[in-house]
């Protein structure tokens, strides 16, 4: 089951959403491969730090991700990956390195790939490293309001 947190805001919002149960995985291309969803479909959730505000950035598995792309969405300010110390007790009831990408959940603004924007569906680890979600891309974007880069 997604992170509690997760799960009660997508039904509250009426959303519909699919669990697909895996093979723990860890990595965002195993996730892909052992949910049987295509790795340019997969969205990982990198954290980052742009000047001092923690920020999510959503980006297909199959990506690495552009800091300088970032640094010129975000106005210029610094950007660099955020340390693994710097968040990782802001994503309660989620493991390490699976929280999904709902920065409004969470009180930090979060960044999407282009490329993710023009699929129909998007899929997203659910806070475990054996769960991930899959919901329609356009009620991801509604709910979180992510900003293109």
């Amino acid at each position: 089951m997604p992170v509690k947190r997760l799960k009660d805001f997508l039904d509250r919002e009426g959303v519909k959403y699919e669990c697909i149960a895996h093979p723990p995985a860890f990595t965002a291309r195993e996730t892909a491969e052992t949910a049987h969803v295509a790795v340019k479909d997969f969205a990982k959730t990198v954290m980052v730090r742009i000047g001092d505000v923690l920020a999510m950035v959503v980006l297909p598995a199959s990506e690495k991700l552009d800091l300088s792309r970032l640094k010129h969405v975000a106005g210029g300010k610094h950007v660099r990956l955020a340390l693994e110390s710097e968040f990782d007790r802001k994503f309660p009831g989620c493991e390490p390195g699976a929280m999904p990408p709902f920065g409004n959940l969470y009180g930090m603004p979060v960044y999407v790939c282009s490329s993710l924007t023009a699929d129909e569906s998007i899929a997203f680890n659910a806070g475990t490293h054996a769960e991930l979600v899959r919901m329609s891309y356009g009620d991801f974007a509604r709910l979180v309001e992510p900003t293109p880069i």
